[in-house]
């Protein structure tokens, strides 16, 4: 069988550090078998993606962006597990695009995210999402997804 670690090996995608909080929060939280993670923002060792999509940042660049917390967000699942074979199913996304007043594709730009799950936990990264185009997001960052995954008791 398969493991999403493996999956990740496949896609060559080597999971960074995770991203500490920028302010008073925690970047996850558990309750029972609920694994609430805090918003994760376009940040790579790069610096990320930041703009204003539709104006500064292309489509197809947003969609990397979205990937890029997609990648964040396996971060934090991989550090509040030890293990991702012990996610279950992730549940529910939340996508915010920093989006322009004339772009309107905000669901496309989040696919970026949702597809990266499903190639990395299969039937079970298959999710309910909200995808929202908002004003502003922290530091100018292009996208930003946050999300709630089951795991094994």
């Amino acid at each position: 069988m398969t493991t999403p670690e493996d999956r990740l090996a496949q896609l060559g995608i080597a999971l960074p550090a995770p991203v500490a909080p920028i302010a008073n929060y925690v970047p996850f939280v558990r309750s029972g078998n609920l694994l609430h993670i805090s918003g994760q923002v376009s940040l790579d060792a790069g610096g990320g993606i930041t703009g204003i999509v539709g104006e500064d940042v292309d489509a197809e660049t947003a969609v990397k962006a979205a990937r890029l917390c997609g990648i964040n967000l396996i971060a934090q699942m991989k550090a509040a597990t030890g293990d991702l074979s012990k996610v279950v199913r992730v549940v529910k996304l939340g996508g915010f695009v920093q989006a322009g007043p004339d772009f309107f594709d905000i669901p496309a730009i989040v696919n970026g995210c949702s597809d990266l799950m499903v190639a990395v936990f299969g039937d079970a990264g298959r999710h309910a999402r909200s995808a929202v185009g908002v004003y502003r997001l922290p530091r100018n960052f292009a996208v930003e997804v946050d999300a709630v995954v089951e795991l094994a008791s």
